[in-house]
């Protein structure tokens, strides 16, 4: 099993910074990708942030230019850092892990429980 444990949310007013960090624990295997996703009221899950065991990187079209999502590979973490936020990023932010034991393996997802994030002033 994986466990994802989320930090850093909080409240903040338009236009600040946060910076959430993601720590994995478990069973976790050599090639993991991690990420970040978000959920608004009333709305679906949706992806901000994906970076793969490699290092790369991919965005939604919604947190570019303001998020940047980093890892540290051998501690299992990864972070994202927010900036020029605005009110519309409220939403829980939730940390993603995927992995899959060998190539000819299905992969398996972890979630962390959520942190919020309130932007408003």
């Amino acid at each position: 099993q994986v466990h994802l444990v989320e930090s850093g949310g909080g409240l903040v007013q338009p236009g600040g910074s946060l910076r959430l960090s993601c720590s994995a624990s478990g069973n976790i295997f050599n090639v993991f990708h991690m990420g970040w996703y978000a959920q608004a009221p009333g709305k679906q899950r949706e992806l901000l942030a994906t970076i793969s065991s490699g290092g790369t990187v991919n965005y939604a079209d919604s947190a570019k230019d303001r998020f940047t999502i980093s890892r540290d590979y051998a501690k299992k973490t990864v972070s994202l850092q927010m900036n020029m936020l605005k009110p519309e990023d409220t939403a829980i932010y939730f940390c993603y892990l995927k992995q899959r034991r060998n190539v000819l393996s299905s992969y398996s997802e972890y979630w962390g429980q959520g942190t919020q994030v309130t932007v408003s002033s």
